[in-house]
């Protein structure tokens, strides 16, 4: 009964503050953010346990890169020995070739058959070594991949820090860990209190950040939403900080599309509410620096797993 009563409340306030049809458009934002919320949420997913599938790989392919290394230099040894037990045996015929022939003909009988064996274990040790300079030709070609990839997001992370350093005072700060960029922007440079409205400070940042991401087509971009824990009190579209991280989250990314260059395909809006702080919420300055947005930029690994799946 009472949440009949305050539906009633709710609705009269809402129809004196705004038209029917406003409203309802309002809540079919609302509800669609929240689909959007929740798929997005499902493709965060599957980017993650994408990585760890990709971390996952070339730790296995490491484990066997090594343990074939091992096996090339036993059989390098194997070849080595063989190679001289050749050498005498061949000297061995030489000499037996003089003697009487009746020795001769045992002995060079014997000498053929362990040359032939001989033989047929360097051809053996022949395609061993094959296979594993083929493997570790794709190893290298792998470490190669993964060594451009971390060049390139370093180049990227130095690009990015040069580029933003005017707003360094303002809350913003870039870091790389994990293989991948993070551009943290407080709200003090994005937002005022309880809005998603980008300020225009905030939008010359997020301009600046375009134009680099738009020359770097090989990551894709996500913007992560994050308040502190202070319970939104604010009216019409936005129940909570999960609504509220979303909508400043969208907000960027509409800024960032500004720019025609990017692909919207690379970018994905996240909401994570007050669930992943980076500082003790019982102090204002900590509640300060969990209010943020997250860009974070991942390089593209369409060769690397290419390269694993054959």
């Amino acid at each position: 009964m009472k949440k009949i009563v305050l539906s009633l409340v709710v609705l009269f306030v809402l129809s004196s503050c705004v038209s029917s049809k406003k409203y309802q458009e309002l809540d079919d934002k609302y509800i669609k953010l929240r689909s959007e919320n929740v798929e997005l949420k499902d493709q965060l997913d599957t980017l993650a346990n994408k990585s760890l599938k990709c971390q996952s790989a070339l730790d296995r392919l490491t484990i066997r890169y090594n343990n074939l290394k091992s096996k090339y230099e036993t059989l390098d040894k194997l070849y080595t020995v063989k190679d001289n037990a050749y050498k005498k045996l061949q000297a061995s015929y030489d000499a037996l070739s003089k003697s009487s022939s009746q020795t001769l003909a045992y002995e060079a009988e014997k000498s053929q058959r362990l040359l032939k064996e001989l033989e047929k274990k360097q051809q053996e040790l022949a395609k061993e070594r094959a296979a594993l300079d083929k493997q570790i030709k794709k190893i290298q070609s792998l470490e190669s991949l993964i060594a451009q990839k971390d060049a390139k997001l370093n180049n990227l992370k130095g690009s990015l820090n040069r580029a933003l350093n005017k707003f360094k005072g303002q809350g913003l700060k870039v870091t790389q860990k994990n293989g991948k960029i993070y551009i943290s922007m407080e709200n003090k440079l994005l937002f005022d209190s309880g809005s998603w409205h980008v300020k225009q400070n905030g939008r010359d940042a997020i301009k600046t950040i375009s134009n680099i991401l738009s020359i770097n087509p090989d990551v894709e971009i996500m913007i992560e939403g994050h308040t502190d824990n202070v319970p939104y009190h604010g009216k019409g579209a936005i129940q909570d900080n999960w609504d509220l991280s979303v909508k400043r989250a969208t907000s960027v990314v509409r800024q960032l599309m500004n720019n025609k260059n990017i692909d919207p395909k690379r970018l994905i809006p996240a909401g994570r509410s007050k669930y992943v702080p980076v500082a003790d919420n019982s102090t204002p300055e900590g509640r300060a620096k969990n209010r943020r947005i997250e860009v974070i930029l991942t390089p593209r690994l369409d060769e690397i797993m290419n390269l694993l799946n054959n």
